[in-house]
């Protein structure tokens, strides 16, 4: 396609939907001679979440109009930008980097073999490299370095060193990559104009800048990778991303920072060239718009309602998630995501009070504070005092079974149940129901509707009564001996538990484990964990 375009064609491709660009002479010189290198660099940081689809459209925009393009895992960044990504993980993070990014470039088509991956360290670390940042920084007031990094660098009341540094590093990866223009967000203007001011005081060429609009997360503000609400990971489940999308501030006829319509606009218009509306027959039906200014007006008439719009949007954005989720099922990436981000003992780097390794986690709400094990049914018997109750005495490996009281039986036949292998949480506090204390909870996978579905869950064949059940990535933690009602660790947790669409059980997209395997159940995909 590049090589049927006219360089004015080419920078049209280049430059659209993007806020601001700079050095836009510059750019139109180049695609007169030759094809246009540009980068766009990511710091591996928190994990990817979908607005990193905004950046990605693009990058498919400049390898359409025949660019070559560079993308940065901008590690020694990630360090620097106030230890976001402790030392010990910058590996791990980068690794998780390129296999999400790359997952996401393949869902949206775009062919790898014309795009260079680098790591910042491969030529960071470089004594030439070093060299030039001492020159720079022998030049940079501490003024523009904390200017520059204002928006970008993690403010704190006591800033590091090392954040002052950071601009100067993205201003020098210009050079270095060798490139004619860098790609970023409108909120790295001011560290692309310090890179326009000191580059040549050090004998190297102006670069042009590209910069994309910032994209309202679901509550309206920047969407962020350390604010869960405003943001939907690459790796959440269809209802995950249910939730969220329903949770999104997405007023009636508001168009202003409307997360889900920027979604639109910059994502799905530039991938798909077409949005289509689903909508209920009696409303008027589905309905397809191929310019976004379309879709724009008519929500701002009120004509297209927030729920369709949401709706329609999750039907899109699961589309371009189900390949980047389908990756990660394989255990190499399930190790490699759990590794990269623990959930637990989130330390500083070198920190005072750091776990030792093999340490256990301290995480208020960490999965491993659950006393969930294998147990197996001995009796099943009626409540005396409730009809729609039964008393099981479940084996846990401890010398005597627990009761339980539950109404399982309205479900599960009782001649099923005798004998059968099933999960008990241990450690909730005993409640009394109808005169009999029950001593744990009976876990299992839930539906709602008319009329509401429910199935044990199943350990893996072969367990036996006791084994521990552990979400995977956790299993270092030691479970509370009784959790505490006050702190509602259980409640909170069980928001996360969920079935997946194979019948899996997980916590967060990480599997329910024992030593033998994972946590199932027959038949209720997508179903809850209660």
């Amino acid at each position: 396609m590049a090589d049927q375009l006219s360089p004015d064609e080419k920078f049209n491709l280049i430059t659209r939907n993007l806020q601001e660009v700079l050095g836009e002479e510059k750019l139109k010189q180049v695609l007169q001679e030759r094809e246009l290198k540009v980068y766009w660099g990511t710091a591996t940081t928190g994990k990817p979440h979908v607005a990193y689809f905004v950046p990605m459209s693009k990058i498919a925009d400049f390898l359409r109009a025949g660019c070559e393009v560079t993308i940065l895992f901008a590690d020694l960044h990630a360090y620097l930008d106030n230890m976001k990504a402790p030392w010990e993980l910058l590996e791990l993070r980068v690794k998780y980097y390129e296999q999400v990014i790359k997952a996401m470039l393949e869902s949206i088509g775009v062919p790898l073999d014309k795009l260079r991956f680098i790591k910042g360290t491969e030529f960071q670390l470089s004594r030439e490299y070093t060299l030039d940042v001492y020159r720079l920084s022998s030049m940079v007031t501490e003024h523009d370095a904390k200017k520059a990094g204002a928006e970008v660098v993690k403010q704190v009341e006591h800033p590091l060193l090392s954040g002052l540094l950071y601009p100067g590093l993205q201003a020098l990866d210009e050079e270095y990559l060798k490139v004619d223009a860098q790609f970023g967000g409108v909120d790295q203007r001011k560290i692309f104009t310090l890179a326009e001011k000191y580059l040549p005081s050090l004998g190297y060429a102006k670069r042009a800048h590209l910069m994309n609009p910032m994209v309202p997360g679901l509550t309206g503000a920047k969407m962020s990778s350390s604010e869960e609400e405003s943001k939907i990971d690459l790796l959440d489940s269809k209802e995950d991303v249910k939730k969220k999308l329903k949770k999104a501030f997405c007023e009636p006829g508001n168009i202003q920072n409307n997360g889900v319509l920027s979604f639109v606009r910059y994502v799905l218009f530039p991938l798909k060239g077409e949005f289509c509306v689903k909508r209920d027959p009696k409303w008027g039906g589905d309905k397809i718009f191929s310019v976004f200014e379309e879709v724009e007006k008519e929500f701002s008439e009120e004509m297209i309602h927030p729920g369709d719009l949401k709706a329609s949007v999750e039907v899109a954005l699961n589309e371009l998630l189900e390949p980047i989720r389908k990756k990660f099922t394989s255990p190499e990436l399930r190790k490699l995501t759990n590794t990269a981000y623990p959930s637990a003992s989130k330390t500083k780097a070198g920190g005072k009070g750091a776990k030792a390794a093999g340490g256990g986690e301290d995480d208020e709400l960490a999965p491993s504070k659950l006393d969930i094990r294998v147990g197996k049914i001995v009796s099943v018997e009626k409540h005396p005092d409730a009809d729609s109750l039964y008393l099981e005495k479940i084996d846990v490996g401890e010398p005597e079974p627990r009761t339980v009281v539950s109404g399982l039986v309205a479900y599960v036949s009782q001649e099923d149940l005798q004998d059968r292998l099933v999960l008990l949480l241990c450690n909730l506090k005993p409640q009394k129901m109808r005169g009999i204390e029950s001593q744990a909870m009976l876990l299992c996978a839930s539906v709602e509707g008319e009329p509401r579905r429910v199935e044990p869950l199943d350990p893996p064949e072969g367990s036996s009564p006791g084994e521990r059940v552990f979400v995977e990535g956790h299993e270092s933690g030691k479970p509370d001996e009784r959790l505490n009602p006050k702190k509602k660790v259980w409640e909170k947790l069980q928001e996360d538990l969920k079935i997946s669409d194979d019948c899996v059980a997980q916590w967060k997209d990480q599997r329910l484990m024992t030593k033998l395997g994972q946590i199932t159940c027959k038949t209720l995909k997508g179903g809850n964990i209660s």
